[in-house]
């Protein structure tokens, strides 16, 4: 760890002061007009803040499913239009097989109590890209459905 950054994580633990996380972007990144299917297997898993991210491995054709659209969403603390973004959710236009998928800070995702995805799972996940898809095949996921459930990640349960 070089000392600067060191120096950053001492200061930060004495003062209990947060600082932004290295390389890490907000929302504003993202495409939220847009809203992106992905499918597949979890190839990778790094369980850690300031989010959880996978990598996932998509099948080939990636396929939206018929009743998206009609899928119960859990009620969440933020006032996102949960039937709304799934009536716009669409497939990415790239054909990368491979995809980063940013999940919610660790603390979120235990607040929803979301089962610790692992290397194998099959993922399903509606989130945002960037504009035009441009850069590195990365969503930042809204919802995951997993193992059965379905959680809503912009905030805390309702």
């Amino acid at each position: 760890m070089n000392l600067l950054r060191r120096d950053l994580l001492l200061t930060t633990l004495a003062t209990g002061v947060a600082v932004p996380a290295w390389a890490h972007h907000g929302w504003s990144s993202f495409d939220q007009n847009r809203p992106l299917y992905l499918e597949g297997r979890v190839a990778e898993v790094r369980w850690r803040n300031p989010h959880a991210e996978l990598l996932l491995d998509l099948p080939q054709p990636l396929v939206l499913p018929a009743d998206l659209r009609n899928r119960s969403l859990p009620a969440q603390q933020a006032g996102v239009d949960g039937p709304a973004l799934l009536a716009r959710t669409t497939l990415p236009r790239r054909s990368d097989r491979r995809w980063e998928v940013e999940l919610a800070p660790l603390f979120r995702l235990q607040q929803w109590q979301m089962k610790e995805i692992v290397p194998g799972d099959q993922v399903a996940v509606v989130g945002f890209t960037f504009a035009e898809e441009k850069g590195a095949p990365l969503l930042r996921a809204e919802y995951v459905f997993h193992d059965g459930r379905v959680v809503g990640l912009r905030s805390s349960p309702a």
